[in-house]
């Protein structure tokens, strides 16, 4: 092929690639650099926010950082004028108290009550009777029920452990097993014998008095209302050979007498127990942080973009090696969050220079994404806009590093769910990148079936399981995920930018196109009629 030849296919390439670009869209790009990112990822990240926990100071912290900022910008605060949108959370605690022939047990000590075993509600019971079933085991030449009536009956049995004095068995099996019997039987509760409770270790300890965080959502109301199963209470031995002690027993005895005869040592011992075990619930701090930029025509406006980030990380690691105990969350999700704020500067100076686009757009940070997704869960659920005048989210969730997958050319991005639910989104935000950025767009976990199940894992889901079509950005996790090692120094600014020019320029185009996304598939990825 002949030089000249080359030059002109060149240039008209490049003619091509210009032509195809929006120059207001280049133009309020700009405001999006490395410069500006570290800006704000410098403040968020911060050993002052002290992780971001949803919850914590740290947590208020940001959201305040975030409104203030969407507030200088011009953005309107959409929730009845506020840029907060307030989630109804809680924490809980678990008050639980065991008589004993009048006497009380120390919880943590003697024993203890798992929270998942209580309802909201609670429950108390008073017995004048416990049944010893021994092991609680029913197969062939032996039977620890025989002969018993057990139906509304407090039961004492060993945690683990066979009547030939073999080895404990603690399969989930097993206990489930034993677990369905009993309820069929309608016992009142079970104590459980438990040498573990003696000598606690110090993380479980730990777990049962910390509180837990906890959302009202329309699906924890419902699993409020039923029931938490068979109140179960472990005991330590010391606790259960005071109770034996009223039938003139004790452990060691029941279980070389069953050893040694081959059968059950079961009976029914006359001593009061007393059971209260209450969820005590805290209110707790916990917000969105909306910020609005009303679209410019009349009829789109109605219709709405919206961007998402999680704002909030999992705070202080006591027990983490080395003295850095903050996970300080620069890229999980601190870079996603300050990816939003560099779209909505970039939105709002074009607004503002007549040229803002022509639907409107919800640049949103949640919260609670490391409690389980709670802050979109919220809005998806209490939405601000209906969800049916909702045409997309697009979601940023770690754009700051990159993974050891791509550690020669750290210039890519994962894109997730973008054909999931419309065939229409995948070929704008490719085109998108096309136009604009030309990053690697790696597809590898775009899938359903991905067994990290990142489509399932971040707040772009609360939308697509409505039917509201997604595209999840994200670069990957590397060895500082969760760590305090995912510090600010680690940050690649460049990057960062350039995927949230991605962002962006995919916003533009559907903020202002004709028509919004078509959703032309089902949540099953299967072909809508």
């Amino acid at each position: 092929m002949k030089k000249h030849f080359l030059y002109a296919s060149f240039v008209l390439t490049m003619a091509c690639s210009a032509s195809a670009q929006n120059k207001d869209a280049v133009r309020f790009s700009k405001t999006i650099t490395k410069d500006n990112a570290y800006k704000h990822l410098s403040v968020l990240a911060s050993d002052a926010y002290e992780g971001r926990e949803t919850g914590t100071k740290g947590g208020w912290m940001a959201a305040d950082y975030i409104k203030n900022y969407f507030k200088s910008l011009g953005l309107k605060g959409p929730v009845n004028g506020d840029y907060f949108q307030p989630i109804d959370m809680v924490t809980t605690s678990l008050s639980q108290i065991l008589t004993v022939n009048g006497q009380p047990a120390e919880a943590l000590k003697d024993f203890y009550i798992t929270p998942q075993t209580v309802s909201a509600e609670g429950y108390a019971f008073n017995a004048n009777n416990i049944v010893f079933v021994g092991y609680g085991l029913t197969k062939d030449g032996y039977n620890d029920f025989e002969g018993l009536d057990i139906a509304g009956k407090v039961v004492m049995l060993f945690k683990s452990g066979d009547p030939s004095g073999a080895a404990a068995s603690n399969s989930r099996n097993a206990a489930a097993a034993k677990i369905k019997y009993l309820t069929e039987k309608k016992v009142a509760a079970i104590l459980v014998i438990d040498p573990t409770v003696d000598a606690m270790p110090e993380n479980l300890k730990a777990y049962l008095l910390s509180s837990q965080l906890v959302m009202k959502s329309k699906e924890e109301l419902e699993k409020r209302k039923a029931p938490a199963g068979l109140p179960t209470i472990m005991i330590g031995t010391i606790l259960a050979n005071q109770i034996l002690a009223a039938a003139k027993t004790n452990i060691a005895d029941l279980k070389k007498k069953i050893a040694e005869s081959g059968k059950p040592a079961s009976q029914e011992i006359t001593i009061p127990v007393s059971v209260n075990a209450k969820k005590q619930e805290t209110k707790v701090r916990a917000e969105n942080v909306l910020g609005f930029l009303e679209g410019s025509d009349p009829k789109l406006k109605h219709e709405v973009l919206v961007v998402t980030g999680h704002y909030d990380h999992i705070g202080i690691t006591p027990e983490a090696k080395g003295p850095d105990k903050i996970n300080n969350g620069a890229d999980d999700d601190g870079s996603g969050t300050t990816g939003v704020l560099l779209m909505a500067e970039a939105f709002s100076k074009a607004k503002k220079a007549g040229k803002g686009p022509k639907r409107s757009i919800l640049f949103m940070t949640v919260t609670g994404e490391e409690k389980g997704l709670l802050g979109s869960e919220w809005y998806s659920e209490n939405p601000v806009f209906p969800l049916e005048n909702t045409i997309t989210n697009l979601n940023i969730d770690m754009i700051g590093r990159g993974d050891k997958d791509h550690a020669s050319d750290n210039n890519f991005v994962y894109i997730i769910g973008s054909d999931m639910l419309s065939s229409e989104l995948d070929k704008i935000g490719k085109k998108a990148n096309k136009d604009y950025v030309n990053i690697n767009l790696d597809e590898r976990y775009n899938n359903r079936t991905d067994p990290n199940r990142f489509y399932y894992r971040s707040d772009h889901y609360n939308f697509a399981k409505h039917g509201i079509p997604v595209i999840f950005y994200f670069n990957g996790v590397h060895e500082d995920y969760h760590q305090p090692g995912d510090e600010v120094s680690k940050i690649d600014f460049p990057m960062l930018a350039k995927r949230a020019r991605l962002v962006y320029y995919t916003a533009w185009e559907l903020a202002n196109r004709a028509t919004r996304p078509k959703v032309d598939k089902n949540d099953d990825g299967t072909p809508k009629n």
